[in-house]
């Protein structure tokens, strides 16, 4: 199959719970990719084969699958929807070119599905939506559909309606052809019937079907002006401006179903194929510019007789060895090929390609654009690394991924796993870009950092089981961060004489708190050659060096503004060294006198609790030192957004359901950086006064 109209790169992605695993496993079902459904809560789909995935019945890494339908290829990744391995939703949607959002009937649009939806419309990924699982109680489609127009901004295309509700849930009515799909008990997907439209829902229906044809026409002027003078258009050419204002973004179509049960999946799949765009009608990924990261105005089209580009969106570690997942948007890459990596300046010779079927993979000799497909034992290529013709280089958009909020500290339980250790992390931060490791310096341990509880616990799991190295773990840790409060005029001299030619360097400088979010900045304002212009870069050197280590508790210190504006010379003993070991020894003698103060990260938390428990779970929030920011009652229960310290935070789940009797829910993720209370503060510098002096 090399026609490029007929692919079709789909992502599925929505909140914890909302069922992209089994609505990936019935689309596999469906397409006879696979002959027996897997369930999720039995452990057994196939896109979910990590041995925690299973266990947990949670998707922690984004899978990628291939199938057909009606002559379509469709490349299917199924990604996590728990705020932990967001990265995963992330760096999907980078290469994709549709997604199906998928929201739970009863759930509605929950925290998470905000967040992905947020990364898929800076993507600028077209997607359809599926509302999942109506036949669950408090399920209500037309509910969810108000909640994806208020919460998500977003313009829902009604494309198909249920036909009854919760347990009497039996079909769906597709709105544009006025025909019923009815499936029976038997549970099975091929077992439907086509019928009439129910007489009850006919006033429904029509009301629906015009307000699609309105929305829809308003993507063709000819089709619009007919329409006004009482003409109806034709099927084909209301699903060509459904598909063109989909691939706008002008509206998503909806559709409804439950995938557990095998009802409407069906129609999700045709809608792939009619609405969705193929690989040549998506905007083509900007090129840039690697020294500024600027777009340099040129673009990666997709076409196989291009030179080749392509993006390595994964990278993942498995019995056979490393694989690496690239994206194909032009050129062909055949087995042998030797290929530039623009990020490192090496080649690599490719070797085994594959096109993946989650743990399965089927060997292939040549790919093109369009294609997804994974690469064996490439040896220095990362996430986000371009992979291009040597002879055409290039570098395509980079992908930005988010900053470690939480850390432990872990050390092998027997001195022979310490090597062990060091390469199974060494391949793991290879795979997740948002887990970092390092050493702290003084201590010697070994410090992992990650988005949260949950991502750090699976990380520990995976070094035990995978390979084998058993973890002492320390508590967590936060990542607080310092600042300063008060601007400081200051002067500081470095004086050094013992033979020969010493050393000197004397600054004049102010320090000021910056903007939020401005990390360092410096600027000079010497004049008349006092520290002449090749030292200020020392000067700021000397500073920034210092900024990793603040003077409180040897945080990192944000948000501060450096002024060079006099200072001294020496003919013969001036250096740029001294200059640099004065920078440094101001930064040591004004930050304290600056009102040097700590900063601890902030939380968005997003908690979901039953009507009954709403007070305690409010009560719990305040003790927590949170920020009730919104409350919204739905179906089944509250939400409530707040914003909490993330040292409050820790164990929060056990408790919650402890209140709510098991029934609560919460997801949170970073929202910035605030100062901390007197009291706090006093207690963490205490805290990391004494870990170092154990040291």
């Amino acid at each position: 199959m090399a026609d490029l109209s007929k692919y079709r790169n789909i992502g599925i992605f929505a909140h914890v719970d909302a069922g992209k695993t089994t609505t990936t496993e019935r689309i596999l079902k469906l397409t006879g990719k696979i002959h027996k459904t897997g369930e999720v809560h039995d452990g057994e789909s196939t896109t979910d084969f990590m041995e925690q995935e299973a266990e947990r019945g949670i998707t922690i890494q984004s899978a990628a699958v291939t199938c057909e339908w009606k002559n379509h290829r469709l490349n299917v990744i199924d990604t996590p929807g728990h705020v932990d391995f967001t990265v995963e939703v992330y760096r999907s949607l980078k290469v994709l070119d549709g997604g199906i959002g998928v929201f739970c009937g009863s759930g509605g649009v929950e925290p998470q599905s905000e967040t992905n939806w947020r990364y898929a419309n800076e993507s600028e990924v077209s997607r359809i939506i599926f509302v999942n699982k109506l036949d669950r109680m408090g399920a209500d489609f037309f509910n969810v559909v108000d909640q994806v127009k208020n919460v998500l901004a977003a313009n829902p295309l009604v494309m198909t309606l249920p036909i009854g509700r919760e347990d009497d849930f039996v079909g769906v009515v597709d709105v544009l052809t006025r025909q019923a799909y009815v499936w029976d008990d038997s549970g099975l997907p091929e077992n439907y019937e086509i019928k009439e439209v129910p007489a009850d829902m006919a006033d429904q229906v029509e009301e629906y079907r015009e307000m699609l044809i309105e929305t829809a026409v308003e993507q063709d002027d000819d089709l619009m002006m007919a329409y006004m003078d009482g003409e109806e258009p034709s099927i084909e050419d209301l699903k060509r401006c459904i598909r063109k204002g989909t691939r706008d973004l002008a509206f998503f179509p909806t559709f409804c179903g439950s995938a557990f049960k095998n009802k409407g999946v069906q129609l999700v799949l045709d809608a792939v194929v009619d609405y969705l765009p193929s690989p040549t009608e998506v905007d083509p990924q900007d090129l840039t510019d690697p020294a500024t990261g600027e777009p340099t105005g040129e673009k990666a089209i997709v076409d196989a007789d291009q030179p080749l580009k392509a993006l390595a969106f994964k990278i993942m570690d498995d019995r056979f060895g490393a694989l690496t997942f690239i994206r194909i948007y032009s050129g062909r890459l055949k087995k042998g090929d030797t290929i530039l990596n623009s990020a490192t300046g090496k080649t690599e010779r490719i070797g085994r390609m594959c096109e993946m079927q989650a743990d399965d993979r089927n060997e292939i000799t040549e790919a093109q654009a369009g294609d997804i497909i994974a690469v064996v034992g490439m040896k220095n290529v990362q996430t986000g690394h371009t992979l291009c013709d040597p002879k055409h280089e290039c570098t395509l958009e980079p992908m930005i991924f988010p900053e470690p909020v939480i850390s432990i500290a872990v050390a092998p339980k027997d001195k022979g796993s310490t090597e062990k250790m060091g390469i199974a992390i060494g391949k793991m931060v290879a795979e997740d870009p948002s887990f970092q490791v390092e050493t702290d310096e003084d201590s010697g341990e070994t410090i992992l950092k990650g988005m949260g509880e949950l991502h750090l616990d699976i990380k520990v799991d995976i070094l035990k089981r995978t390979y084998g190295v058993e973890l002492e773990v320390g508590a967590p840790q936060v990542a607080y961060r310092e600042t300063i409060t008060q601007a400081v005029e200051d002067s500081y001299t470095h004086k050094k004489q013992s033979g020969g030619s010493g050393q000197f360097g004397k600054i004049d400088y102010r320090i000021k708190p910056g903007e939020p979010n401005s990390g360092f900045t410096f600027k000079s304002t010497v004049v008349g050659g006092n520290v002449p212009k090749e030292f200020w870069p020392a000067v700021e050197k000397g500073f920034a060096s210092m900024m990793d280590h603040g003077v409180l508790a040897g945080f990192p210190t944000l948000d501060v503004e450096v002024e060079l504006f006099d200072g001294g010379f020496h003919a013969v003993d001036s250096s740029a060294i001294a200059y640099e070991i004065a920078a440094k020894g101001a930064f040591r003698q004004s930050m304290p006198k600056a009102g040097a103060q700590l900063l601890e990260p902030i939380m968005k938390v997003d908690v979901f609790t039953p009507d009954d428990n709403v007070g305690d779970v409010i009560g719990d929030l305040n003790r927590r030192r949170g920020m009730i920011k919104d409350q919204q009652a739905g179906a089944t229960g509250v939400r409530i957004k707040a914003d909490v310290p993330l040292s409050e935070m820790f164990g929060y789940i056990g408790h919650l359901r402890t209140i709510t009797s098991g029934r609560g829910q919460f997801s949170m993720e970073f929202a910035h950086y605030s100062p901390c209370p007197a009291n706090v503060a006093e207690q963490v510098i205490a805290e990391v006064k004494e870990r170092n002096a154990k040291k």
